[in-house]
């Protein structure tokens, strides 16, 4: 066996490596939207990466950090041939760590991706209108705090002119009493007096008149 195999072959050209892929790129489902590169120059990777790390614990049942940070290494537009990235390979290379839940994972995966590659902004159309979702919500929640404080201030508003009304009517009522009282607790020839008084005042007129 010639020594030359071994210090110049690389995987690509050991035909034992490329039969093998093309048996696992066989034997496997892929879904349909793996048949598409993804060019990662045109995706935002900081907005995807929260994801992968979420899913894939998810998937798994624990944190895997090596098997997060290998899926960062595989979509890593640097690392790629003309900064394409081929699903189908990806998920022969995660077989290993999420096993049975390599295709649902894939299938999300990529179409994230693609839906990134396709906006300006790089950012997946699902993330945007779940984004605006959010600000909706937020935006409704705000609305309803302010009308709840509103009420509770009308509320206190009217809360508070009643029993300003109650006070005023109750202090009317005292002094009303209290000059009845007044009135009534006079002695007898100074109430004839005072009734005199106002008889006078009333005919008074009438005798300017006559004359």
């Amino acid at each position: 066996m010639s020594g030359g195999f071994f210090r110049g072959t690389s995987a690509e050209q050991d035909t034992r490596f490329s039969n093998k892929q093309a048996k696992l790129l066989k034997s496997q489902k892929f879904a349909p939207v793996l048949d598409h590169p993804v060019d990662m120059t045109k995706v935002k990777m900081d907005v995807i990466r929260p994801w992968i790390a979420t899913r894939a614990t998810e998937l798994l049942g624990f944190e895997d950090e090596v098997l997060i940070n290998f899926v960062y290494g595989l979509l890593d537009g640097k690392a790629c041939f003309f900064m394409q990235v081929d699903g189908k390979q990806i998920q022969i290379q995660l077989t290993g760590f999420l096993e049975k839940n390599t295709g649902k994972f894939m299938k999300e995966l990529w179409g994230l991706l693609l839906s990134a590659q396709n906006n300006a902004s790089g950012v997946p159309q699902q993330f945007l209108d779940a984004k605006e979702e959010e600000l909706k919500k937020r935006k409704v929640e705000c609305e309803r705090i302010t009308q709840e404080i509103q009420k509770r201030q009308e509320k206190e508003g009217r809360e508070f002119e009643q029993e300003k009304q109650k006070r005023m009517d109750v202090e009317a009522g005292s002094t009303a009493v209290s000059g009845s009282s007044l009135k009534h607790s006079l002695p007898k020839d100074s109430r004839v007096q005072s009734e005199e008084r106002d008889m006078e005042t009333k005919q008074s007129p009438r005798l300017k008149r006559r004359v």
